[in-house]
């Protein structure tokens, strides 16, 4: 190597080594996101990896507009809707379209808008006027709408919501049309965990959202008299400010009560997390744009780096500490046993699969003869010790760390004559 490059490559190499074992020192420490909540959750499962003030309601701004977008995609997919139907403009949404403080995209009654334009601005732009519009399409009135979008969070288990509007703007924004019952000084509040909860399920129920959330940039209104060019206000995704490599969505929300917020979703590895930040601040305690995205890299990195999904047995292994049951009253009395499913948990990353204990359970007291191999009698429950962060409140996110115990044989029930004797001996025995 030539002597004026190997000064600067020996430094480099020693740079490099220091970083890294300065970055594993910090990364071993807690983690402070530097905001008033957040969390970091598995997309298929909802397994927690990290949660600050997780459950505490507070304001969420347009991230209130995933809610909005599942109801959309779900209207279409039961045939209430299609993405070419045109959507009428009122007189309201023209109004509130015109106001230069909010995000929005012109929209002029005299022009025509699909169903697909609009939910592109409302992701891309987060148009609250094209929200609106959209809500008014599905549901005849906002009013209807939001009751619509209560019912939807309540239908997946988030009961402490509190939901004025479709777009997640102050309701000062709105004029008259507010909800009945409801002040001008409303706001939308979930907490971080809920924002996950909403997110997973538009995640895994309409993953194509991912589609549109992914595009960093797109002209709306192509071809009619106020064309506008959208920026997706998601900076991390690819050629914008705060670019991070796999981010793809999802949505950025801003009003004087929320705060800087972004529910952010990430692949790498073929695994997928969502991350939630609520009212993030930078270094000097400064609410910024950008802080919502450093504080959001910050969490995913740190999942990735502190997390690992392994496979513990796959179909038909056997379960460790459970190699077989007793059949008291079958031709064999043991049967050997193993899960039906594969099954895979995400561990600590200073954990191994020697930290995973298996809780069995028996669908009844004993098993009972006759018995076909493949019977499922009772279920295997992986997990590993000190993970206190569980798994967001869906019991059927716990499947993949679950199976079915299966027998691999077979057995007759014995005869009177055999089991006869078998008590006769017992007797004796005991």
């Amino acid at each position: 190597m030539n002597k004026k490059l190997f000064i600067p490559f020996v430094m480099g190499i020693i740079f490099l080594l220091f970083s890294s074992i300065f970055t594993a020192n910090v990364a071993a420490e807690d983690l402070d996101i530097r905001a008033k909540a957040a969390i970091s959750v598995d997309a298929d499962t909802g397994k927690v990896f990290y949660e600050q003030n997780s459950d505490k309601a507070m304001g969420i701004a347009s991230t209130t507009k995933l809610i909005s977008l599942y109801l959309v995609e779900d209207a279409i997919q039961n045939g209430e809707l299609s993405w070419d139907d045109e959507v009428a403009i009122s007189d309201d949404v023209a109004e509130l379209s015109e106001n230069l403080e909010l995000s929005n995209v012109p929209l002029s009654q005299d022009e025509h808008y699909t169903v697909q334009d609009l939910f592109e601005a409302a992701v891309i732009e987060s148009a609250n006027a094209a929200t609106i519009a959209l809500a008014e399409k599905v549901a005849g009135s906002e009013e209807k709408f939001v009751e619509q979008m209560r019912q939807q969070v309540e239908d997946w288990g988030i009961i402490d919501a509190k939901i004025v509007n479709s777009t997640g703007l102050s309701n000062e924004f709105l004029g008259d049309n507010i909800y009945p019952g409801t002040s001008k000084k409303d706001e939308n509040e979930l907490s971080a965990r809920d924002l996950a909860t909403v997110a997973r399920n538009l995640l895994q129920d309409f993953p194509d959202i991912l589609e549109v959330s992914k595009i960093p940039e797109k002209e709306f209104g192509q071809g009619t008299s106020t064309p506008f060019d959208m920026e997706n206000f998601n900076k991390m995704l690819p050629g914008l400010l705060a670019e991070k490599d796999g981010v793809d969505g999802l949505k950025t929300g801003t009003t004087d009560l929320a705060g800087a917020c972004f529910v952010g979703t990430i692949e790498k590895d073929g695994q997928r997390i969502i991350t939630v930040v609520l009212n993030a601040i930078d270094h000097d305690d400064i609410e910024n744009e950008s802080a919502r995205f450093d504080e959001t890299s910050k969490l995913m990195d740190y999942t990735f780096d502190h997390w690992k999904q392994e496979t513990l047995l796959t179909d038909n292994d056997r379960i460790p500490d459970l190699a077989s049951v007793d059949v008291p009253q079958g031709k064999k009395q043991t049967l050997p046993v193993a899960v039906q499913d594969e099954i895979k948990l995400w561990l600590p990353s200073d954990k191994t699969t020697e930290d995973v204990s298996y809780q069995s359970s028996l669908n009844n007291n004993e098993v009972q003869a006759p018995v076909k191999a493949g019977t499922d009698i009772g279920n295997v429950q992986a997990q590993v010790e000190d993970d206190d962060l569980g798994y967001l409140d869906n019991e059927e996110a716990k499947k993949s760390s679950n199976s079915a115990i299966i027998t691999t044989e077979g057995t007759e029930k014995a005869n009177i004559f055999t089991t006869t004797w078998r008590n006769i001996k017992n007797f004796f025995n005991n």
